[in-house]
Formats: C-alpha cells, structure tokens, sequence
C-alpha cells in the first residue's frame, strides 16, 4: 500500500464514553478511514498525539478539563498540525468563527446520524486529496466546495425544525423511552402531532419503538433515543 492509500487516521475525543464508542464504529464504517484512539480528556488526547500520528481529530468542544478550542490552540502551539472537525451541541456562531481561525474544517452538531458523519468524512477526504497546482481560482473554489456540506435536508410537510428539537431532548432525556402520549405532554403538542415527530426520527436511525405491554386493550407502542446518535 502506497502513502496515498493510506487510510486517514482519527482521533476521537468525546468525554461520553457511551457516544466515544458510537463515533469509533462511524469512522471505521467510513472507507479510507481508520479511528486510532478515543480520548476521554484534553491531557489523554494531548498524551495520545504525542506517541501516536493523528491525521484528523474528531472533537468534542465541552470536555471535563478544558474546552475543545483551547485544546485545538495548544496543540497548534505545540507542533501539531492534524485537522480537526468539531463535534457539539454549541449553536454559538462566534465559537465557529473562533474554531475556523484554529483549523477546525467542518462542525457536526449533535445529534447526529452515520449518515450525517460519513458525509463530513468524505469531504474531507476529497479536500485532503486535492494535489497538483490548480489552474485558476474556478479550481481553487471547487476545493475548497467540496468542505461544505449540502444544504439540510427538508422535514416531511408538516414538520417543523424547532418542534423536533423539542421532541428530540425529550426522549433524549428519558432514560426508560415514551409514548407519543408523554412526548405530547412534555412538549405541548396533540398526540397524533407528537406520533409523526416520533415515527420521523425512528426513520431516520435516531430513536427505536418497541410495544408497551400491560395495558389493557392494544399495547402502545413505547420510544427510546438511540444512544451516540
């Protein structure tokens, strides 16, 4: 295998042990990429790149001893120079501004699918093998391009990106999963509403159903979040 066949090798720094396992499975689904460690802290990570060659990190922002951008300055500092793609739930525009200055290359909010990460990987990955001198600045901007991601999916009619967001935390904040009943409750929604937000992200990878037995009559059926997603 020549340097250019080499797999893109990454680094996973994600404080949630449960979501660090789910984004190792991702990278190593992804052809031409090979996940070489998790890092649960900014000192593991830093311990990590300093015995270990790190092409890509996939980053979380909000670890337990410092935050992602601060880790991303000081491995700048210290000679580091893999690329970084910043996992996180920040919606905060001036902290993607302050991560583009640091070289991250793409941000991926949370939650997110496989499909979602595969899409920022492959990118990347063309980016990455973009080599020779280009011949203008059209060559130059598709380069560049091919970093940004496509614009976001449209929501079936009648969904709306604000609502999912609400039904999204509160099954992610329940540990034991709820009915389209609870969800309607907790969010201030009708039922049948909450039943189409509900079956949108089991679609979509990002929650499972399952039967609640032991009521009477038709059991009903019970939502759970997928965890890592």
């Amino acid at each position: 295998m020549t340097a250019q066949q080499q797999p893109i090798r990454v680094l996973v720094v994600e404080d949630d042990p449960v979501a660090a396992d789910a984004h190792v499975l991702y990278v190593g689904r992804v052809p031409g990429f090979t996940a070489v460690g998790k890092a649960h802290t900014g000192a593991e990570a830093r311990r990590l790149l300093d015995r270990t060659p790190v092409d890509l990190i996939l980053l979380d922002l909000h670890l337990p001893d410092v935050h992602g951008l601060q880790l991303a300055r000081s491995l700048r500092a210290a000679g580091h120079r893999a690329d970084v793609i910043a996992v996180t739930s920040a919606r905060d525009l001036a902290v993607v501004r302050e991560g583009v200055s640091l070289g991250v290359v793409q941000y991926v909010l949370k939650p997110f699918t496989f499909s979602t990460l595969r899409d920022r990987l492959v990118r990347y990955a063309e980016f990455r093998g973009a080599a020779g001198e280009a011949s203008g600045q059209d060559e130059v901007d598709r380069a560049i391009a091919t970093l940004r991601a496509p614009g976001p999916a449209a929501l079936p009619k009648g969904l709306s990106g604000p609502t999912l967001e609400r039904v999204t935390d509160a099954l992610r904040a329940s540990a034991e999963g709820l009915t389209a009943a609870g969800v309607a409750e907790t969010v201030g929604i009708s039922r049948i509403t909450a039943r189409r937000y509900l079956e949108h992200l089991v679609d979509t990878g990002r929650a499972e159903r399952r039967p609640q037995y032991g009521t009477v009559g038709r059991p009903e059926l019970q939502y759970r979040w997928v965890r890592g997603r």
